[in-house]
């Protein structure tokens, strides 16, 4: 098998994997993202229907977030901006975290929650702003020359 046809069968959801064999590729990948406490927030979730769980897991984390082409921080990318776009603003500490952990710097999150505010309006940044400033806080980030700076 070539390098590349192995990275198309990456690229494609597995018909022939069963349910469970989704669902721990979705844990798999969500622990890679979040890590234990992460993964626990997703149990919760389970454990109250666990239909939905298992869904969101499989498919989520399974069949999306698993795929080749693109990576965790590109994917988170495109999720911080889709939340931010819809004014899911209940979802983005989760995936600003997880952007984190996969290795996206502060200051992209800032430019994308920037960005966002060209496309999706300053209402909807600015909620998504308050979101990454208290995972910031959370983890102690802090972002060079944003204390204090007045717009010029």
């Amino acid at each position: 098998m070539t390098k590349q046809s192995e990275q198309a069968k990456l690229d494609q959801i597995n018909p022939q994997q069963t349910n469970q064999e989704r669902y721990q590729t979705g844990i798999d990948t969500l622990q890679t993202m979040v890590g234990d406490q992460g993964v626990s927030m997703i149990k919760e979730i389970g454990a109250f229907y666990p239909d939905f769980g298992r869904t969101l897991v499989a498919f989520g984390f399974g069949d999306l977030y698993s795929r080749g082409v693109l990576d965790l921080k590109q994917r988170e990318i495109i999720t911080i901006t889709s939340l931010i776009t819809q004014g899911a603003m209940e979802q983005l500490s989760f995936h600003v975290h997880a952007a984190l952990n996969v290795g996206l710097k502060p200051e992209e999150i800032l430019e994308i929650v920037l960005h966002c505010g060209g496309y999706a309006g300053f209402p909807k940044a600015c909620g998504g702003l308050n979101v990454v400033r208290r995972v910031f806080e959370e983890r102690g980030i802090t972002v060079p020359g944003g204390e204090g700076r007045a717009a010029d």
